[in-house]
């Protein structure tokens, strides 16, 4: 008969004397980071330990790589208290933060009220995370950490409040959320070839390619029946002119069609294919389109990055 070990909790003081010079060290090493992008639904990069707001110091502060937004992340071994609650604040509107992240022992339930008050009452794309910190063990094994998220955004009040004095998103956005949230389960099914987003009402999502001046866009266009995958480049003409010296090379290495549009008089300039038959009113071939962007998002990814 097999033998079936008790999990245990560890504390987390015994692995991480100090917020600052343990865990903050720990918590932003690659492996690390990119647990706590999947609860996210981002890609932090340009993560550095501590910023000055003032007199008061943050512990971490990032950029998410496709949307260049600024996240804070305040760590605190112990139970929340109204003294990192109020830094949180401060170091957000220091930094102009959109992503706001409280790492905590124990969640006092006050300041998870307070956590989702500001999430249900803050304008639209601030959001705020109150994540508890654990960690276990099997018999002798290695303690093993794990982030439980207490509180985090809740999308379907704050998309509505840019569209809906009743607090409904519309049919559209819906469809739309629906869609993402699929696709964030197929990405999930494959191994998560790629990291995934939080899904939303927005009609685009975006994906990380390694280089802060462009990234994969995938875009749903309902009017025409086609999802677009992008090599979207923001704002860098020069960029997207040496990539297409290489046209004839890259081409080689990709096995479907691409558009290449510089999109003169306007700061930005994609590379896209098109993928036809998407529809909100017929939901039947999501899967196969959804395996179809996918495998072409991690082309295009692959290719493309050897270019940058």
């Amino acid at each position: 008969m097999m033998n079936i070990g008790k999990l245990v909790e560890v504390d987390v003081r015994e692995l991480w004397k100090h917020e600052q010079y343990d865990f903050s060290k720990w918590l932003t090493k690659d492996d690390n980071i990119s647990y706590l992008n999947d609860i996210l639904g981002l890609t932090l990069v340009d993560v550095n330990k501590e910023a000055y707001v003032g007199a008061y110091r943050c512990d971490i502060v990032a950029k998410d790589e496709t949307s260049e937004t600024v996240i804070i992340i305040e760590n605190q071994l112990d139970t929340s208290n109204h003294d990192h609650l109020g830094k949180i604040i401060t170091y957000a509107s220091g930094l102009d933060a959109k992503v706001i992240v409280w790492i905590v022992k124990q969640a006092r339930e006050e300041h998870r009220s307070a956590i989702e008050w500001l999430n249900n009452n803050t304008r639209s794309g601030i959001d705020f995370f109150l994540i508890e910190l654990h960690a276990y063990k099997i018999g002798d094994s290695d303690p093993a950490p794990k982030f439980e998220v207490v509180e985090q955004p809740n999308d379907f009040i704050k998309s509505s409040k840019l569209n809906n004095k009743d607090g409904n998103i519309n049919k559209s956005q819906s469809d739309i959320l629906d869609f993402w949230t699929r696709f964030n389960d197929e990405i999930v099914s494959q191994g998560k070839p790629f990291n995934i987003r939080k899904a939303t009402t927005d009609h685009w999502y975006s994906v990380a390619i390694g280089n802060g001046a462009c990234y994969i866009d995938i875009t749903l266009v309902n009017s025409n029946s086609f999802v677009g995958v992008a090599l979207y480049i923001p704002d860098n003409k020069s960029l997207y002119d040496s990539l297409f010296e290489k046209k004839e090379e890259i081409e080689k290495e990709i096995d479907f069609e691409l558009s290449w549009e510089r999109l003169d008089g306007r700061k930005a300039s994609k590379i896209i294919h098109r993928i036809p038959g998407f529809s909100f009113d017929d939901k039947s071939n999501y899967k196969n389109l959804m395996n179809d962007i996918i495998k072409k998002v991690v082309v295009l990814r692959d290719v493309f990055k050897n270019y940058l």
